[in-house]
């Protein structure tokens, strides 16, 4: 799991994504993204609506 840093933007906070999860989601400006959140547990959960092919290569999500 990597770590992120909460930015500040604008009136808001914000975590941005690494590039290599940018490219391997092919994630775009614009894109929606749904926020599920359990408060109890710590923990949010991102869930993009457009579906995404991932290539098939040694590597996976978790090493990035």
């Amino acid at each position: 799991m990597k770590q992120q840093k909460i930015i500040r933007a604008g009136n808001s906070l914000a975590i941005t994504l690494p590039s290599k999860i940018v490219r391997a989601l092919g994630l775009k400006p614009k894109d929606t993204v749904s926020v599920s959140v359990q408060s109890d547990l710590g923990s949010i959960t991102y869930h993009f609506d457009q579906p995404r092919q991932l290539t098939l290569t040694s590597n996976n999500l978790d090493s990035l």
